[in-house]
């Protein structure tokens, strides 16, 4: 062969090569196209699946809340007042029965109370503000402890499910700090912006290690931070012992 057929050979060889080192390349981009799409659909599908799953777990407390919100009216509250109009009709009225019969008011009270505020047909007629307002005043005067509540005047009224998820995870907080935290004074402080809703709860309890907490802590911070992610809300828990715990919720509800 010679050397102009030579540098033919090279020049096509060059070319082909070219174009199949070419063909390679795109059937690669390709590929890894290809393959993080799949992927991105698996986690698309694996975190609708988890919020799904969620939103499933968070119904059947829901629904078994209000039925255990029933069974405290109809039933145990009408066997408390055929207690108390029983004490109150007998002859003798001495003064053991009398503060028996007071106790038993002031019980049909908070069972009342109690089951108006984890029925979630209440929030259908309550803002969040009242039903956190209700919730408040019931730990004080069952004096588990010193609460407050402040907040803006001018309130951003939300969906339903979104209220009555914040409202749990809250309920959720208060019930860790009258369990766990041995506080006296629990403050909650509710502000709203042009753009988002933020919740400030603080204790002044004695605190826990974020990072090892026991069975009961780590179960009630797990359901407040799937509910919070089922309507995309912020949640931040820092705690530190001797000084107490603060939970802070961010919700952006323009992003609804």
């Amino acid at each position: 062969m010679d050397e102009k057929g030579v540098q033919s050979f090279l020049i096509v060889f060059s070319i082909i090569a070219f174009f199949l080192a070419l063909t390679v390349i795109l059937l690669f981009v390709l590929f890894q196209k290809r393959k993080n799409k799949l992927l991105q659909q698996q986690q698309q599908a694996e975190s609708r699946f988890k919020e799904e799953l969620i939103e499933t777990q968070i119904e059947i407390r829901e629904e078994t809340l209000r039925n255990i919100s029933w069974e405290l009216h109809d039933n145990i509250g009408q066997l408390l007042t055929l207690a108390k109009i029983q004490l109150q009709s007998m002859d003798e009225q001495s003064a053991n029965i009398i503060e028996a019969t007071e106790t038993i008011g002031k019980s049909l009270i908070e069972l009342r109370s109690l089951s108006k505020l984890i029925n979630p047909d209440t929030f259908n007629k309550l803002t969040l503000i009242e039903g956190l307002q209700l919730e408040i005043e019931r730990l004080n005067r069952l004096r588990y402890i010193d609460a407050s509540l402040t907040f803006t005047e001018a309130f951003l009224f939300l969906d339903k499910k979104t209220e009555i998820i914040i409202f749990r995870i809250l309920q959720e907080f208060f019930t860790n700090t009258i369990k766990h935290s041995k506080a006296s004074q629990l403050m909650v402080e509710v502000t709203n912006d042009r753009d988002k809703l933020i919740i400030m709860a603080v204790d002044d309890g004695i605190g826990f290690n974020t990072e090892s907490l026991n069975k009961d802590k780590g179960i009630g911070l797990s359901n407040i931070k799937n509910r919070a992610s089922l309507i995309g809300a912020d949640i931040v828990i820092s705690s530190q012992k001797g000084v107490g715990t603060q939970l802070k919720l961010t919700y952006n509800h323009l992003k609804t």
